[in-house]
Formats: C-alpha cells, sequence, structure tokens
C-alpha cells in the first residue's frame, strides 16, 4: 500500500495576543541534561528550538501540556528578552501506537491522527501555548528524512541489515564517538530503557543490539513511501533529526521534551544530526521536563491514569488554573496532579483576579523585574508565583497609589507566564 509523497503542510494553532512589557528581559540560564548544570542560553539574535511533538493517537493529558508550557515559558522568556524565536515542532503521525490505536477503533490511521491533532490544537490554544514557526508531520518531512538516511549511509554511520525479507536500515550506535553525553547513562541503563521505550534490541541480524531503526521495510498492511532502499516508512527518532535539520540546522540552541525523552529518542536524534553533519554537539541546550503523576504513578496512556486538557475543559476548568497548577511546581520536578493542586491554583487564580482590578495598587516595577529574574534563572516559576501573590496580597489589604500597577501586573502574569488575568 505505497504512499505517495504528501504536499500539504501541517497547520499549527492561533497565537495570542502578547503585552509588551517595558523595560528588557533578562537572558535565560537553563539546566542542561548533557552537562549536568545550569549554565547561560546565548542565543543570536534569532533564538532556535526543536521540542518534540504527540504521537497523535489519543488526547492531551497534562502531561503532554507540562512539557509544552515548559518550553511555552521559554519561548515567552526569550521574546521578553528581545529575541525573535524560531520554534519547530513535529508531529509522529506515523508510528506503531497510532496504527495500533486505530485497528482497535476500527478507523483509518490517518482519519485517527487528523482527529487527535485537531484536538492537541484545541487545547494548545486554549492554553494560551505560543505556537512553533514550524509545525511539521512526519508524513510531511518523508523525502527530508529519506535523505538524512542516504547521508548515514554513505558514511558508514547506518547499514542494512541481512535479512532477504525485511532488510530494514539501522544507525550504529558506535557512530559518534561520543554517544551517550547527552544522558550520561551506562551501557546498562541504556540496554534497559531502550528495550522499555520502542527499541528492538532483539532485532536478528543487528550488529548491536543497541543499534536504532532508522527505515522500517513495509510490512503488509502498514503504510509505505518509495526509498532508494526499498519501499517502507521512518523509524522515530530519525525523524525529529530530519526536521530539526531542515527547519533549523545544525547548532539549534535547545532540543527539549519530557525526561522520559531523555533516552532512547534524544540521544539518538542527537546522534543521527551529528553523524550525518559532522558536528560534536546537535543542541547548544538539552532541556527536559519532569513528569507529571496521578494516584501515584506517572501519568501515561498505557497505565490509563490520565488527566485529559480537553476533559478539564469540558468540565469549566479556567485553562489559566491549568497553567497555575503546572507551575506550581519546578518544570524539572517529578510531580504529582491532585483535586488539591487544582483548587489550590483556582484560588491563586482569584486572588490575582481581584487584585489585578483595583483600581491602584503599589507600584510593580520591583515585581516585574523579580518575576523576570525568577524566570530566566531556570524557570523558577514557585518564586515567580510567590511574588506575585505577595504583590496581590499587598493591594488587596493595604492597597497603594499607583493606579497603573493592576494593569502592569495583568500584563506580566500574561506576557510572562501566559495567565490571563
Amino acid at each position: 500500500m505505497s504512499e505517495h509523497f504528501r504536499v500539504d503542510v501541517m497547520q499549527s494553532w492561533p497565537a495570542p495576543t502578547v503585552p509588551t512589557l517595558p523595560g528588557t528581559g533578562v537572558p535565560l540560564r537553563l539546566y542542561d541534561t548533557a552537562d549536568r548544570q545550569v549554565r547561560p542560553v546565548a542565543p543570536g539574535p534569532t533564538a532556535t528550538m526543536y521540542v518534540c511533538g504527540i504521537t497523535p493517537y489519543d488526547a492531551t493529558h497534562l502531561g503532554h501540556a507540562a512539557t509544552y508550557l515548559t518550553f511555552d515559558l521559554v519561548n515567552r522568556v526569550w521574546r521578553d528578552a528581545g529575541h525573535d524565536v524560531h520554534y519547530v515542532q513535529n508531529i509522529t503521525d506515523v508510528d506503531d501506537p497510532l496504527f495500533e490505536r486505530a485497528a482497535r477503533d476500527g478507523i483509518d490511521w490517518r482519519e485517527l491522527g487528523d482527529r487527535e491533532t485537531q484536538l492537541f490544537r484545541e487545547d494548545m490554544t486554549a492554553l494560551r501555548v505560543l505556537p512553533p514557526r514550524d509545525y511539521v508531520a512526519a508524513t510531511d518531512a518523508i523525502a527530508e528524512v529519506i535523505e538524512l538516511v542516504e547521508k548515514m549511509l554513505a558514511a558508514g554511520a547506518a547499514y542494512i541489515v541481512d535479512d532477504a525479507r525485511y532488510p530494514d536500515v539501522y544507525f550504529r550506535a558506535d557512530a559518534t564517538v561520543q554517544f551517550g553525553y547527552e544522558s550520561g547513562y551506562d551501557h546498562e541503563t541504556m540496554s534497559r530503557l531502550f528495550a522499555e521505550r520502542g527499541g528492538d534490541p532483539d532485532r536478528t541480524g543487528k550488529a548491536d543490539p543497541l543499534d536504532a531503526l532508522l527505515w522500517r521495510i513495509e510490512r503488509p498492511g502498514e503504510p509505505s513511501w518509495p526509498s532508494p532502499f526499498g519501499a517502507g516508512r521512518p523509524g522515530w527518532h530519525v525523524e525529529c533529526a530530519a526536521i530539526a535539520l531542515t527547519r533549523i540546522g545544525t547548532g539549534l540552541d535547545i532540543q527539549g521534551g519530557g525526561s522520559d525523552l531523555i533516552f532512547p529518542h534524544h540521544e539518538f536524534s542527537a546522534a543521527h544530526a551529528e553523524s550525518a553533519s559532522g558536528e560534536r554537539r546537535f543542541a547548544r541546550h538539552y532541556v527536559h521536563s519532569g513528569m507529571i503523576g496521578w494516584d501515584g504513578h506517572k501519568m501515561s496512556k498505557s497505565r490509563g491514569n490520565l488527566v485529559l486538557v480537553s476533559r478539564l475543559r469540558a468540565d469549566g476548568v479556567d485553562p489559566s488554573a491549568v497553567r497555575l497548577g503546572l507551575f506550581a511546581g519546578h518544570y524539572r520536578a517529578d510531580r504529582f496532579w491532585s483535586d488539591d493542586v487544582l483548587r489550590e491554583a483556582q484560588d491563586r487564580l482569584q486572588r490575582w483576579r481581584a487584585a489585578a482590578a483595583l483600581p491602584a495598587g503599589p507600584d510593580a516595577t520591583d515585581l516585574l523585574n523579580r518575576v523576570r529574574g525568577y524566570l530566566a534563572d531556570d524557570l523558577d516559576t514557585p518564586k515567580a508565583l510567590a511574588a506575585i501573590d505577595g504583590w496581590c496580597t499587598d493591594a488587596t489589604t493595604y492597597g497603594g497609589s499607583d493606579t497603573a500597577a493592576p494593569r502592569l501586573v495583568a500584563d506580566l502574569t500574561d506576557a510572562l507566564l501566559g495567565v490571563a488575568l
């Protein structure tokens, strides 16, 4: 069932209006997974960021939301500091989980992918997430993937397994001498995570159990695209490498995602790009958000313990309260969502709105500077929220004479935190 190359381009979602704040933002410092420390992010006039998108086989849950809100904060801090931002995100709209869910539900995999991608767009719009400049479906990047795989084969970084029926193409885990620098994991940990997170260590014919799939030769009933090495479809990691290289190029400022992507996904996508480009390091910063749990476990589709953004919206929960609930913990921390977390966020939002509606309040210039500083220091949202709490308490308890202050507070929460008052 060979597919023609798709020529349509995936559309992102509408951009919210972002107020312009007085003064200039603070240069950003972030924890780098590869270097295991917080250090400055030093982009040029245009800051570049690639964040891995969804596999659209189910609705957006709060684990997804936490990740995309993390990088929305990065986007907002950069823009406040005067940078243009080139943000790229993919959609893995051709993958086994999508096929399996479509078969279970008795619908076409394309229909399922389009439906869930549209729901994701609606969730991101409601959460007031700034959209990527390039929102790219894997099925719209097949030609770029094929070109990248050809480069890796020519360079000896990839090989075709000796299998007469399914001669799949694999990447050599030892193709770059620096492989493993991003995660810092030992071989035992890599092997365990590779098996748990979509790898195929027991595939017959591989040179090394850790070698990663680049091109899967067509199997019965699966979609495929023509290529010089046989009709098939991309592996998971190579699609992100190809999309990032063709939309941004080498040396992007941030590669981001959830901490469950550190290995194998981000380690291999970086290695694919490095083996083809000859660069020592794919991204200047590798940034990962923590996991969100519910009922004592990581929130995941396989476990079924999901809190869906669309369900919260249907229940009338204000998306700004969702943002505040997730920002109450630090982005790198694994943390739990609960009814109490949501209730506290709703109460906080109500207090902020009441203070911002006052005719006057205490001067908010120092508050703006403090919030900028906290967010620039590895996105310290708990301190930023506490600072705004303090101003709101003073405004409602003691009042103030600055008639411009409530508007400034509303603008800074909107511009920097995406919270609409």
